[in-house]
């Protein structure tokens, strides 16, 4: 049965520990309790996706342990259709969070069944990726399962280069049609210092040098920069009180595949992605605050049906 969207990704379990302060190289630090939470880039743009009205299945790997049946049954309660889920022995990825006061946090991620997801797994997916109106894909997961998902995709294969790579190879880059980075990933892509990238004319400079005409650039609390062909523009974010950005780049990424099924161009797909992401950092976890379609209707975001 065809879907809107299909995500081809990770399935990680989050723990996630709240900190005064991230530590510096050689610091230990005291953190409050361990939270466990359902995490992935893939899993999480799959929930945000679902959340917001689009009917969602998941290309990815878990394990064959208690946690990877649990990681399971939280993405069917969430409708995700998770048929193409494969099962490899072992544990399934995780994730250790830390997030301080201000609300940033790093990550460190332990691929687990994730790194085996392979191109024949994704291939016998083909039929769902092929149908569906929007494939989106992370680096989280191998390379080779990235490539054969942009090759099957028929329609929109929407890439967020995250973990940020040192480069993509040259075959990849004729099957993105939008790219999805953060200020970061953007100037690893480049090969420049993301130091001092925070002025949009930068941002959008650096945009417009990558081999994709549609370019949508996360830019955190900025909102984001959205390069179209030759059409640029910036999309300022709504004012909220941040608890924890941790899924804010995966709530974009799943919103933004949501108004693109639905027929949105892209600058309005992004004003879309910006404010549900926006939403969803009001909250510790990278899915607790994801909003769905009701809240974002009453956070002021007009709900229609483009299609």
């Amino acid at each position: 049965m065809a879907v809107d969207v299909v995500v081809v990704g990770s399935v990680n379990l989050d723990q996630v520990i709240e900190v005064a302060a991230l530590p510096v190289p050689g610091e230990t630090v005291q953190g409050g309790p361990i939270i466990r939470l359902g995490g992935g880039k893939g899993a999480n743009q799959a929930v945000a996706a679902a959340r917001l009205g689009c009917s969602v299945a998941l290309v990815g790997a878990v394990g064959t342990d208690a946690d990877s049946a649990q990681l399971r049954a939280e993405l069917v309660a969430e409708s995700v259709d998770v048929s193409r889920l494969a099962a490899v022995e072992g544990p399934p990825g995780h994730a250790v969070v830390l997030v301080d006061r201000q609300a940033e946090n790093v990550v460190v991620v332990s691929p687990g069944a994730n790194a085996r997801l392979d191109s024949d797994t994704v291939q016998a997916a083909g039929d769902l990726i092929a149908a569906a109106s929007v494939v989106v894909a992370q680096l989280e997961v191998p390379l080779p399962a990235v490539l054969a998902a942009a090759r099957l995709a028929s329609a929109t294969f929407v890439l967020n280069p995250a973990p940020a790579p040192a480069e993509l190879p040259d075959e990849l880059w004729p099957l993105v049609d939008v790219l999805v980075p953060n200020r970061t990933e953007l100037a690893r892509l480049c090969g420049v210092p993301d130091s001092g990238l925070r002025a949009p004319g930068e941002v959008a400079r650096l945009a417009a040098g990558l081999p994709c005409e549609r370019v949508v650039v996360t830019l955190g609390a900025d909102g984001a920069l959205v390069r179209d062909g030759a059409r640029t523009e910036l999309i300022a974010a709504p004012t909220v009180r941040a608890v924890d950005t941790t899924g804010a780049g995966d709530t974009f990424c799943g919103a933004l595949a949501v108004a693109l099924a639905e027929g949105r161009n892209l600058a309005d797909a992004a004003r879309f992605a910006v404010r549900a992401a926006a939403l969803s950092v009001e909250q510790t976890g990278a899915r607790t605050a994801m909003p769905t379609r009701a809240r974002l209707a009453a956070a002021g975001e007009l709900v229609q049906d483009a299609r």
